[in-house]
Order: C-alpha cells, then sequence, then structure tokens
C-alpha cells in the first residue's frame, strides 16, 4: 500500500431521507477539503426509521437509485474513493433487503459491494433488536483491491467474529460501518477494534452514528481510526463529525517486520 488519507464520518441519522444525504454530503464535502482521499460512511446512514420496517420503501435495486447516484456523483465530484456506508438494497423477499456496504472510486464506478453477512440480534436491559426481522444476510465474504491496497469489509456486528476477517486475509485496511447501540458499544466497540487491528496488523477504519435519534435509540459513537499497533489514531466520541489521519505504509510495514504474526500462522 502506499500512504493514505482517510477519513470516517459520524452521523446522528434521523427519519428524514433528504436531511439524512444533505448531511452526508456536507461531511463528505467536507472531508475532501481537508484532503482525505479516502473517505467511510456510517452504517445506516440514509434512514434510522420510527420502526424498523421504515428501510423497506428507500430500497434499490443494485446499480440503479437515488441513493447510489449520490454516492457515484459524489465520488467522482470530489476525486475520491467513498465507502457508503450501508443502504437497503431489494432481496428476493418482499419484506426484507439487503444490508450494503458499496464501494465508489475515483470516476463514480462501482468498485464492490458487500452484503451484511451477520445480522445483530440482543434482548436485554430493557432494549430488543432483531435484524433478522428486516433484512438477510449476505453470502459471500468480500475481497477488495483498492488503489493497490488490499481491504477487508465488514459492518457493524460482523466486528465480532474474528474467522471472518481471517477469510479475508491478506489486507492492510479495514473498513467498518457501524450503529452499535449505546449499551453494546460501551462494553465492547474499542476492545474488538482494537483485537481486529492488533491480530491482522492492518489500519481500521471505524465510521459510526453516534447519539440520539429521533426514533428514540441511541447510538454509541466513538468513529475511530486504529493502527497495526491498535492505538487510536483518532476518535470522535459523539455527535456528527468527521475523523481523518494519514494511514502510513511504513509503519504497517515495520510493525509486520518486527513482530511477523501473520506468517507465523499455523491455522
Amino acid at each position: 500500500m502506499e500512504n493514505i488519507q482517510a477519513a470516517v464520518i459520524q452521523m446522528v441519522s434521523g427519519t428524514d431521507v433528504s436531511a439524512n444525504i444533505d448531511t452526508m454530503q456536507h461531511r463528505v464535502e467536507e472531508a475532501a477539503r481537508q484532503g482525505a482521499e479516502w473517505i467511510v460512511l456510517p452504517e445506516y446512514w440514509p434512514i434510522m426509521g420510527q420502526r424498523d420496517t421504515d428501510k423497506l420503501k428507500y430500497a434499490e435495486t443494485l446499480g440503479d437509485g437515488r441513493l447510489q447516484n449520490i454516492m457515484s456523483s459524489l465520488a467522482a465530484k470530489l476525486d475520491i474513493v467513498l465507502f457508503g456506508g450501508t443502504i437497503p438494497l431489494r432481496s428476493c423477499e418482499p419484506d426484507k433487503v439487503l444490508n450494503t456496504q458499496l464501494v465508489y472510486g475515483r470516476q463514480g464506478q462501482l468498485l464492490g459491494h458487500y452484503d451484511k453477512m451477520h445480522l445483530f440480534g440482543y434482548h436485554g436491559l430493557g432494549e430488543r433488536y432483531a435484524e433478522a426481522d428486516t433484512i438477510i444476510p449476505g453470502q459471500s465474504v468480500p475481497q477488495l483491491q483498492v488503489d493497490n491496497t488490499s481491504v477487508a469489509q465488514a459492518i457493524c456486528y460482523d466486528l465480532r467474529f474474528p474467522e471472518f476477517f481471517r477469510a479475508q486475509l491478506p489486507f492492510e485496511v479495514l473498513v467498518l460501518p457501524a450503529a452499535f447501540t449505546y449499551t453494546t458499544g460501551k462494553a465492547h466497540w474499542q476492545t474488538l477494534l482494537c483485537a481486529r487491528a492488533i491480530e491482522n496488523q492492518c489500519f481500521v477504519l471505524a465510521a459510526a452514528q453516534g447519539g440520539w435519534h429521533q426514533n428514540g435509540r441511541q447510538t454509541f459513537g466513538h468513529s475511530m481510526i486504529i493502527n497495526p499497533w491498535g492505538e487510536i489514531m483518532a476518535c470522535l466520541p459523539e455527535g456528527e463529525g468527521v475523523v481523518m489521519v494519514e494511514l502510513n505504509a511504513d509503519m504497517l510495514a515495520s510493525v509486520r517486520r518486527k513482530l511477523p504474526a501473520l506468517k507465523h500462522r499455523i491455522l
């Protein structure tokens, strides 16, 4: 890989898709003005509805739709690589969607897409979440190359499954849009992110939702960029904003040379 100016965007998406689009565009343009070459959006950036089923009416067909066209045009306009968080895409089941991360190149071309495989479920402390009620899981482990850099893709709950990332090796950068709940995020978010950075000796770009949403849900935030030694390079605890740092190729090479753990793997 070469050095990359990378930014992650944190949002507090609401129920108004048009308002969320405006916020997304503003933050992406802000990051590009600061020199970001790669920009990562959070999970569910277009819609955090009053009900989980609200996202169904905004689902698009892969390759065609308002949300996809906006992200493609924005990447081309700003000459960036845009990791599009997640948007709902139509699935084979009419009452469920795919939760998909789309990646756009500097000419607005689609570089790759990944359908979230691990679906979040939680019931405790007065909270209940069941993504499987409205989402079907993806079936393919992603493989992505961007700017001569190997990239691992994951979405939120995928973070808890280390074997998922081993299936994507080798890679230098892990991209993870998320909308962790406040309860699970406070307990586990930073620990899991740092563990994935350390064990895979990679940079981690984690873009989160971060605050109180119009639907009453609270997400944990703490969007961050982590280096291959497991050190947090930058973090935004709450609210909307941009976090940006340079991913230094020499630093990554140094970590892997001094502690060649990936070469020592047996399984």
